[in-house]
């Protein structure tokens, strides 16, 4: 296990690169399945999903597109509440499978509003696929079909995830040392 320090916090180890690999093998695989014949648009939520997009893109094998939105409601550890559209969508999403690509989902409040403003654009049918879900933290209903992991209500850095726009590019994810 390793320590990193980013600004003001200490972070443990807590998955290592090769587990993440593992699991998103494993979404990636299931995709597959599901997704055949339906040429989705998998659609990043940006920064955070950077790393796994590109990860499960790699193990993803039917046709399928790629674009990237940014969306932004964190302020160093905490959320703000506010979800504002930094970045939208370009593509016409009007019959189309769409997948959304997303780091983290822990209150759902970025999702929620996501999903809403995709639906306004008539697609056929929208998945929801994250690295990392917090179930005990989770305020909006949501049908997450794609979750790498399910993981407590810890603050988490590395693999593409953020403490105040650092720690983005550590390849394992460490947890917050209170």
């Amino acid at each position: 296990m390793s320590i990193v320090k980013i600004k003001d916090k200490t972070f443990k180890t807590s998955i290592p690169e090769a587990e993440i690999l593992q699991h998103i093998k494993a979404v990636a695989a299931r995709i597959n399945k599901d997704m055949e014949g339906k040429n989705p648009l998998f659609l990043a939520v940006l920064n955070g999903s950077f790393m796994f997009a590109a990860d499960l893109m790699k193990e993803i094998t039917i046709p399928c597109e790629i674009s990237f939105v940014k969306l932004a409601s964190y302020q160093g550890v905490l959320s703000t509440g506010k979800v504002r559209e930094v970045i939208g969508l370009n593509e016409d999403i009007n019959g189309r499978t769409v997948v959304i690509v997303e780091d983290i989902i822990d209150t759902g409040r970025t999702m929620h509003q996501m999903l809403d403003s995709l639906q306004t654009r008539n697609p056929e049918a929208i998945h929801l696929c994250t690295l990392f879900v917090k179930p005990d933290k989770i305020e909006e209903p949501l049908d997450i079909e794609y979750a790498a992991f399910t993981i407590p209500n810890d603050f988490i850095v590395g693999y593409g995830l953020d403490y105040d726009q650092q720690g983005r590019n550590l390849r394992e994810i460490y947890t917050l040392v209170e």
